[in-house]
């Protein structure tokens, strides 16, 4: 059985872990605080999840979910994720994370920034343009005609396959977006972002993903 560490417990983590156990994955799931603070969590997610720190989240998982926000100062366990593959789920919010002025300038995109930090493990933005809460109920099987699509982006071909597959099972199709560098595309503030969030219950098809993708362009950072 695969088991997936999961590192952030917020709202996205922990739903990816409720889609991941309908599924049929175990999760080892950690968040900033200590295991002990994921009692009540680990309740709810049943048999198929155990709580620990995000180093031991990194060794126990086949790969990773990172659902936390980067810092400029990592604080990720690089050694513990190398070799593996790792789905980052952040977003850029200035709101949040104040400005990074190399992702402000069109430098680098945030998920650029997080394989620079985990230089052993083969990063793929997924996950990022869907609202968390909706994950589960809005999955369909495979052709249905209201079949929501999901991006992705990576450096890593397998990767890539990794969160098709992965997008696969929870009942969502995949339009990859091309390498990390183009991972903006679908970041907020882009038309794929704005269908996604703004909706009472957000999401594209895969044809409507795919233009909105090409639609893109670069939004200018908050002040």
């Amino acid at each position: 059985m695969t088991t997936i560490g999961i590192i952030g417990a917020g709202t996205v983590g922990s739903q990816i872990a409720r889609a991941a156990i309908a599924n049929g994955y175990t999760v080892v799931i950690a968040n900033s605080r200590g295991p002990e603070t994921l009692t009540r969590l680990i309740a709810d997610l049943g048999p198929s999840a155990r709580a620990a720190t995000a180093a031991q989240a990194a060794t126990a998982g086949d790969f990773a979910v990172i659902a936390a926000p980067l810092r400029l100062v990592d604080t990720m366990p690089a050694e513990e994720l190398a070799g593996k593959i790792v789905l980052d789920t952040n977003n850029y919010t200035i709101y949040r994370d104040g400005h990074f002025p190399v992702i402000d300038s069109g430098e680098k995109t945030i998920h650029e920034l997080r394989q620079e930090q985990l230089p052993k493990s083969k990063v793929a933005a997924a996950f990022t343009c869907i609202r968390a809460t909706i994950l589960l109920h809005r999955s369909r099987p495979a052709g249905a005609p209201d079949r929501l699509a999901l991006p992705v982006s990576s450096d890593f071909p397998e990767a890539a396959e990794l969160v098709t597959r992965l997008n696969d099972q929870f009942g969502y199709d995949t339009v990859d977006s091309g390498p990390l560098s183009e991972s903006w595309r679908f970041g907020p503030g882009t038309p794929a972002w704005r269908r996604a969030d703004g909706t009472r219950e957000g999401g594209q098809g895969r044809e409507e993903l795919v233009r909105n993708l090409k639609a893109a362009t670069r939004p200018r950072p908050e002040h």
